[in-house]
């Protein structure tokens, strides 16, 4: 399979096909051991295919942790907005007390 052909699968359905290819060469390696196995570069195709699998599978899982990191480092970046805002508030209501306490103890 190509690997074109399987970044368009999900990540459950990768890790079914990765299952289902480790069978498969389970059940090769048995039957090259008994010596029913004819071509034996089958193996090594599917240990490719099994390579290549885990391969998009784990690009995939990288590709969704990194959405994960943008969308809470855009969610404290809007928390970081709202407290920026809030001390400047806060300092403004403090500037204010201060001059009116000078201006209390002027008169």
């Amino acid at each position: 399979m190509k690997a074109s052909e399987l970044r368009e699968l999900s990540i459950t359905e990768l890790e079914n096909k990765i299952s289902e290819a480790k069978k498969n060469l389970f059940n090769l390696k048995f039957q090259k051991a008994s010596g029913q196995l004819e071509n034996s570069m089958k193996i090594k195709n599917l240990k490719r295919d099994i390579a290549r699998i885990e391969t998009v599978a784990k690009e995939k899982e990288i590709a969704l942790q990194k959405e994960e990191i943008k969308k809470d480092n855009i969610v404290s970046k809007k928390k970081n907005k709202s407290d920026l805002a809030k001390i400047k508030k806060e300092e403004v209501k403090s500037k204010k007390t201060v001059k009116s306490k000078k201006e209390e103890i002027k008169k």
